[in-house]
């Protein structure tokens, strides 16, 4: 396999997918605060409101940008893995990306259907801005309450494997850039230069 010399346009990610990629992060990052601060602190009804609309307006808002990126990624392949980079590591990394795409797809997935099955039946106004209707079939449930309960589950313990897998996700880019000192990690940077002899 021809060794990467990380000059060339296709050494590093295109701009469209840098952006996509810091601003779902920033989503998520901000989701995981809100998500843990409406769980785990005794705020103010009112304050506790506005937290889960916010909650919600950025769920959708890194659902749309995560359906944006998968998009992008299949007009604009990722740059190539490392030459070195063992098979087993090379498919570790593969379904470590996998299963980052299907909790970014799912929890936003699964927290719409939580709301939409909520018998108090709160509308979601998008950053008090865009009504964002109930997910369709959910809304109409017969057993609301049933179903909430289930969802709830599936949501708390979908959030916990997305934390750990971006702890895994962020350990796995430090591990390239500070030990391994290849160009893994800049090459998502904006304004980090992948430099000539830099391995991928």
């Amino acid at each position: 396999m021809r060794r990467d010399t990380g000059t060339g346009p296709t050494h590093r990610y295109t701009v469209v997918a840098i952006v996509l990629h810091w601003a779902s992060a920033l989503g998520v990052l901000a989701l995981i605060g809100m998500g843990l601060a409406m769980t785990q602190l005794d705020l103010a009804p009112l304050r506790r409101f506005q937290f889960y609309q916010w909650h919600k307006s950025v769920g959708i808002t890194v659902l749309l940008l995560t359906l944006l990126r998968l998009a992008w990624r299949l007009l604009h392949p990722a740059p190539p893995l490392p030459d070195a980079m063992p098979p087993a590591e090379r498919r570790a990394a593969g379904a470590a990306h996998g299963l980052l795409y299907l909790l970014l797809l799912g929890m936003p997935l699964t927290g719409w259907a939580l709301v939409s099955a909520s018998p108090f039946n709160i509308p979601t106004v998008l950053y008090g801005l865009v009504p964002w209707p109930h997910m369709p079939v959910v809304s109409d449930l017969a057993d609301k309450a049933g179903a909430e309960a289930i969802l709830k589950a599936v949501h708390d313990y979908g959030a916990f494997a997305l934390i750990a897998l971006l702890a895994l996700h962020v350990g796995a880019a430090l591990r390239h850039h500070l030990i391994l000192r290849d160009a893994t990690l800049r090459r998502m940077l904006p304004l980090a230069p992948v430099r000539t002899g830099d391995a991928p």
